[in-house]
């Protein structure tokens, strides 16, 4: 369960520095991201999910 905590804050770390080191890309990309179809928002999150869960087995040595 600790694993998952500190994912977590990575992920969180990931974020706020995207938006402290360009917050001006960010909302470009936020607002590109609204004008699409929700099927494409949710293909990218699914493809985003698949190469994180496929990086994940390669790093903890699958």
């Amino acid at each position: 369960m600790s694993d998952l905590w500190a994912a977590l804050c990575l992920v969180a770390v990931l974020e706020g520095l995207i938006l402290f080191a360009m917050p001006g890309g960010w909302k470009r990309t936020m607002v590109q991201i609204l004008q699409l179809p929700d099927n494409q928002v949710r293909g990218l999150g699914g493809i985003t999910l698949a190469l994180g869960l496929v990086a994940l087995y390669f790093v903890r040595g699958g």
